[in-house]
């Protein structure tokens, strides 16, 4: 039987095996997935095909990105069904079609920032779009600081630096929005999410998560809500520690806690359990999507154990069902 994750109104059933790929393909890594009008499933990855397009029953239906995408890392859609996919490896945020054409670049391929100097882009992690469609970046592995461009790729102003005060980042991962303007950022390190207005001045925070590495803002513009993917243990004195995740947590616009998926007792590849979230999109019926990073994430959790070729293949992707009784 599938596994059920949650409890009451937030209750998911664990879609095994989901992706159905042509023979030999392989995901490895899941770095960001969204999900476009049609419900069509865009699957930014780390293997060969780097955007692998399925439907909502996990039908293969087109690839792209060959040659283009140097290490997947985020990926958002918009209203438009325009995809901004973010390249840590090659330092850019590419704007493109749902067949891939390439409609807008930001940032000069392979040519990153000095390290830490707050000028864009550093290893860049994820992008989210503001009511008038200014484009905020995260820019996480190499420098601490959020940017904001206008909707042609111009720079208006960037925020941040590396730390642990308000407004500050330790590995500044994820970005979302929401109708509202309000800019939320998951600051991974710092163990927290942190909430700021559209120009960048800090308003509040969210604490009581672990490493939280995958951000989405769902539910609607009056009562929006967020399903945040939280990482589990990544040092050896904590790695066998229960109740740390990996997980998925479902929280309100204040940070309020309403459900949790998951990651009582670690990582696994069972049905029910999580590798490393990070990335999450739904659908239209509320489907969770999660990309995960378990190629990379598996010496960290699992030292001592040979990972199973599922993994590598399609075990980084999963589709939580929401259960409608």
């Amino acid at each position: 039987m599938p596994a059920i994750l949650g409890t009451g109104e937030h209750r998911y059933r664990v879609v095994d095996n989901f992706a159905k790929l042509p023979d030999g393909w392989q995901l490895t890594d899941v770095a960001s997935v969204a999900v476009d009008s049609k419900d069509r499933v865009y699957v930014f990855n780390r293997g060969v095909h780097p955007m692998v397009v399925l439907d909502r029953e996990g039908n293969f239906l087109r690839s792209f990105g060959e040659g283009l995408f140097s290490r997947a890392h985020g990926l958002h859609i918009d209203a438009d069904d325009n995809l901004y996919c973010t390249d840590d490896g090659d330092h850019t945020v590419r704007k493109c079609t749902t067949e891939g054409k390439v409609l807008l670049t930001i940032g000069i391929p392979a040519k990153p920032a000095p390290f830490m100097s707050g000028e864009p882009f550093h290893r860049c992690t994820h992008t989210a779009l503001s009511p008038k469609g200014e484009i905020y970046v995260s820019d996480g592995y190499g420098n601490a600081r959020v940017h904001k461009f206008t909707p042609d790729g111009k720079l208006i102003k960037s925020w941040g630096g590396p730390g642990t005060d308000p407004g500050q980042f330790n590995i500044v991962h994820n970005i979302a929005t929401d109708a509202d303007g309000w800019v939320y950022v998951a600051d991974r390190e710092n163990h927290r999410v942190q909430v700021f207005n559209g120009e960048g001045k800090y308003e509040t925070q969210w604490n009581n998560l672990h490493r939280p590495c995958a951000l989405c803002c769902c539910g609607g513009a009056k009562s929006p809500t967020f399903v945040i993917g939280e990482l589990g243990p990544g040092l050896d004195i904590n790695r066998n520690v229960p109740n740390l995740g990996p997980r998925l947590s479902i929280v309100d616009a204040q940070g309020k806690r309403i459900a949790r998926l998951g990651g009582e007792q670690g990582p696994g590849v069972a049905s029910g359990k999580f590798l490393a979230p990070h990335g999450i999109a739904l659908d239209s019926r509320g489907d969770i999507y999660v990309g995960e990073v378990g190629v990379t994430n598996w010496k960290t959790s699992f030292p001592d154990e040979e990972m199973p070729a599922a993994v590598r293949a399609t075990r980084c992707l999963q589709k939580l069902e929401r259960v409608r009784e």
